[in-house]
């Protein structure tokens, strides 16, 4: 199998595992934390970065930390990145810190979800979403 990249939700670092060792608990070459446990957090500095490197499917969340829908669907989207873990990579934007982003991506309402493969948007869903709708989504 070849290696995928993923990218650390800890530090951001990307790192090179083989595909056959996601559920094996791998660990950030840089930080040493687990790979998988939550959503990878991204500002403007590491997103291009991600979006470049990355050989899996990236959903991200753009959300703010006022918006009641986005503190609803966190966990939901905290509990479908784990049960996708190793097939497709979960990222989060504040778009409040990442103004940016928003503004490059049109953001127009938020939670917003927006899929990503090879660094180009394949598809996007506004609202509040649970798991399993998630799931559904980022599978499609």
């Amino acid at each position: 199998m070849d290696p995928i990249v993923v990218p650390c939700p800890d530090c951001a670092a990307l790192n090179r595992l083989p595909a056959d060792r996601v559920g094996d608990g791998a660990a950030c070459s840089s930080c040493k934390a687990p790979l998988f446990a939550h959503p990878v957090t991204l500002d403007e500095a590491s997103f291009d970065r991600v979006l470049a490197k990355v050989s899996l499917p990236i959903v991200v969340d753009f959300w703010a930390a006022w918006c009641g829908p986005c503190k609803q669907m966190g966990p939901h989207f905290a509990a479908a990145a784990q049960q996708l873990a190793g097939k497709v990579v979960f990222a989060k934007v504040d778009t409040e810190s990442a103004p940016g982003l928003a503004d490059r991506y049109d953001v127009q309402s938020i939670p917003l979800l927006v899929r990503f493969a090879g660094g180009v948007e394949q598809k996007r869903q506004a609202g509040m979403m649970p798991t399993p709708a998630i799931v559904r989504w980022a599978t499609s």
